[in-house]
């Protein structure tokens, strides 16, 4: 047996031994294998969970359901409301907490309700290297995490979901909209709308990696390496101003650095893990 093939065991042995489980499902690559590899388990025992809010894209929710009717696993959506929360909305280093707190706390009322015996993450070995204050609500909440328990990292997530042939395996990794709005500028569903607009935009042109970063008067726009030289090109910069001129930005610039997932970390100072 390979060493894929013995964390894809250990990964089916653990749902194996649950009477059943709610499954956190975005939609990214991660829970949505997540998500199947439960549902190959479990059956009916399980439930795939979306929770629905301003900063969770239309994109992310189509691709959510690509899955869904691929793999044919239970799925339902629930609305959340992070954006309710002061704490939320101030956009600090701790933001995440808020959203995944508000997540689990109505997954936990669910599971309840339901009679599910526990709920679980889509996080992995990979999740372990960037600040992710996330993941102290789901300890707080005591949701299982089987792809990081069985040793998965991202690229192996993305094998197996290749071969079972989920639409989304080869996705671009995908966070919320708000990691989008740089960190002290409030998260509201107006700023959250003209990321989504302009990232949907972008799209259209034919950019695959990219995200684009919210600071008040200025949008910097992060385009892979790969993708750069034609994001460079002053026909395509022109276009750029045309998409988010409009969008209320006084200065559209682009990073020369290209797309770093979670680039906005990258100023915060004195954080204790």
């Amino acid at each position: 047996m390979g060493e894929l093939e013995t964390k894809q065991h250990r990964l089916e042995e653990q749902l194996r031994a649950l009477p059943s489980v709610i499954v956190a499902y975005s939609g990214g690559v991660d829970s949505a294998y997540l998500a199947h590899a439960a549902h190959q388990v479990l059956g009916e025992r399980m439930l795939a969970v979306t929770a629905l809010s301003a900063s969770y894209s239309a994109r992310d929710r189509e691709e959510a359901e690509k899955c869904v009717a691929h793999s044919r696993f239970r799925h339902e959506f629930i609305a959340t409301d992070e954006l309710a929360n002061p704490s939320y909305r101030a956009n600090n280093a701790d933001r995440c907490y808020y959203c995944k707190d508000e997540l689990f706390v109505k997954l936990d009322e669910l599971a309840g309700q339901r009679g599910f015996a526990a709920v679980a993450y889509g996080i992995n070995k990979d999740d372990l290297g960037d600040w992710r204050p996330g993941q102290q609500a789901a300890r707080e909440h005591e949701v299982l995490t089987p792809l990081l328990d069985a040793g998965m990292t991202k690229a192996d997530i993305r094998e197996l979901a290749r071969q079972v042939e989920l639409p989304v395996w080869d996705r671009p990794a995908s966070a919320c909209l708000s990691s989008r709005i740089a960190y002290g500028i409030e998260v509201t569903p107006e700023r959250l709308g003209v990321v989504e607009k302009g990232e949907e935009a972008v799209r259209a042109l034919g950019f695959r990696q990219f995200r684009v970063r919210y600071h008040e008067q200025l949008v910097r726009l992060e385009i892979s390496q790969e993708e750069l030289p034609r994001a460079l090109d002053p026909a395509m910069s022109r276009k750029f101003v045309e998409i988010f001129k409009p969008l209320g930005f006084k200065f559209v610039t682009l990073d020369l650095e290209g797309f770093r997932s979670g680039s906005m970390n990258s100023i915060l100072v004195n954080i204790h893990k």
